[in-house]
């Protein structure tokens, strides 16, 4: 999970949530402990109409999300915006996670303010999602696999475009992209994990150069939504070869 965009919100294990839960970061979305709303209540709440309007938009709408959709579906994870996603308040920056223990993704209402945003925060978090399908991600005990998921999704899902880093007053040139997803991987660990820097920049480091290297199912990396777009048309494309074989 990354303060101010997205990231995986850890989920806890089947031992209650007590004083452990703070190390797996779920003092970020307390909406999680809580008996959900009935449809009347969750109506009345602007933040939550405003949240469910701006996800349906993302679904319909976004290549990052519509490649990511069909990328789970074909690996037998299929989402349902119902089941799969809750848009709920979480305290500080954070835009949204991934819950493990439950294949959900949270989405905070009172954070995610722009339809491009949300955008961001869907693809993101769909990555998590997508790496919690295909593998078997230790996303409690083994800091390199919430390393490598974070990195992935830093890198591919537009966190670190030109515009975004313009947007944040960072400029580079050579190697920029890189060390904007390396930076933005350690902050993720650090938001959700009570470990060191150093600890989270060594998992990161560790694992950068293969993880970085995984694009699926992108099959490159989507600078623009341009490019999101020819990814998708590949990856059907792709499908549509692979059924004739």
């Amino acid at each position: 999970m990354e303060p101010g965009e997205a990231a995986p919100s850890p989920a806890a294990e089947e031992k209650g949530r007590g004083e452990e839960d703070d190390d797996f970061g779920y003092r970020l979305f307390p909406d999680r402990n809580k008996k959900p709303q009935s449809f009347l209540v969750r109506s009345l709440f602007t933040f939550h109409n405003r949240c469910q309007l701006m996800l349906r938009m993302t679904l319909d709408t976004n290549p990052y999300a519509q490649l990511l959709l069909e990328a789970m579906k074909q690996s037998g994870c299929t989402v349902f915006n119902d089941r799969h996603f809750s848009c709920e308040n979480c305290d500080g920056c954070v835009s949204g996670g991934f819950d493990s223990a439950t294949s959900q993704i949270v989405l905070c209402q009172n954070n995610i303010r722009h339809q491009s945003h949300m955008n961001r925060v869907v693809t993101h978090e769909l990555i998590h999602a997508f790496d919690h399908c295909r593998a078997h991600v230790d996303w409690f005990k083994n800091v390199k696999h919430l390393a490598c998921s974070e990195i992935r999704a830093a890198n591919l899902s537009g966190d670190c475009t030109l515009m975004n880093e313009i947007a944040r007053f960072k400029f580079g040139l050579k190697g920029h992209h890189q060390t904007c997803v390396r930076d933005r991987a350690i902050r993720s660990i650090l938001a959700v994990r009570k470990i060191s820097k150093e600890t989270a920049e060594k998992a990161v480091d560790e694992v950068f150069d293969a993880c970085f290297n995984d694009l699926e199912p992108f099959g490159r990396i989507p600078h623009s939504k341009t490019d999101a777009k020819r990814a998708f048309r590949d990856f059907q494309n792709r499908d549509r070869y692979n059924a004739n074989l």
